[in-house]
């Protein structure tokens, strides 16, 4: 059992490091942007399922291993940002497909779910966060370590699906008012895709230099 005391204190924290625009939040806005208010919600939900087996990892003592291994960490961020990338990329080479929405098919909710868990999983940040600060909130005498980690862990996704959601709502309903010209339309899709494309960049070229 999680003492009350420490719970409240992490979800503060939590919240204001959630809030602050991060590779999550960028990835969410740029995703919203370039398709819309569905698919940066389901892109909100992959990315969460993807930090999961960080939550996993932590709990059981992996992370540790992972966090302090420079190699691990380094391919883990780039192989994030190199992804990130290519999302930035398709969506500026189909900026101009609101054109042809009422004629196709939607992109697959699967698709979508899958490209957002694949960039939570090799968000190495995330493992970080729950290394560094998760144990910081545990109680020993409480309870088993374990399990406190994996309710901290569980906590944290809780409030970064519902704050990320806000994100992704905002962003999208601004592309939805700005979707009235096809040019406002495809400028929105390929700012959205820049945005990617700068934050896989960075964290891309972060990894290389670790």
């Amino acid at each position: 059992m999680i003492p009350v005391e420490n719970l409240v204190a992490f979800a503060v924290v939590s919240v204001v490091l959630i809030v602050i625009p991060g590779p999550s939040v960028l990835f969410v806005i740029g995703r919203s942007i370039a398709l819309g208010r569905r698919a940066g919600v389901l892109s909100v939900v992959g990315n969460a399922l993807g930090t999961v087996p960080a939550i996993v990892a932590v709990a059981f003592g992996v992370g540790a291993i992972v966090a302090s291994s420079v190699v691990a960490f380094t391919v883990m961020k780039i192989l994030g940002g190199l992804y990130l990338v290519w999302l930035g990329i398709q969506a500026i080479r189909h900026r101009h497909d609101g054109r042809r929405a009422a004629s196709r098919a939607p992109a697959s909710p699967w698709t979508l779910l899958r490209q957002g868990f694949i960039v939570g999983l090799t968000n190495p940040k995330t493992l970080a966060f729950f290394v560094a600060v998760l144990p910081q909130f545990v109680d020993p005498s409480t309870g088993p370590a374990w399990a406190q980690l994996l309710a901290l862990g569980l906590v944290f996704q809780a409030l970064a699906l519902a704050c990320d959601s806000v994100w992704a709502l905002a962003a999208g309903t601004a592309r939805t008012w700005f979707a009235r010209s096809p040019r406002r339309t495809a400028t929105l899709a390929g700012t959205g895709g820049v945005m990617m494309i700068g934050l896989g960049g960075a964290l891309t070229l972060t990894g290389a230099q670790s």
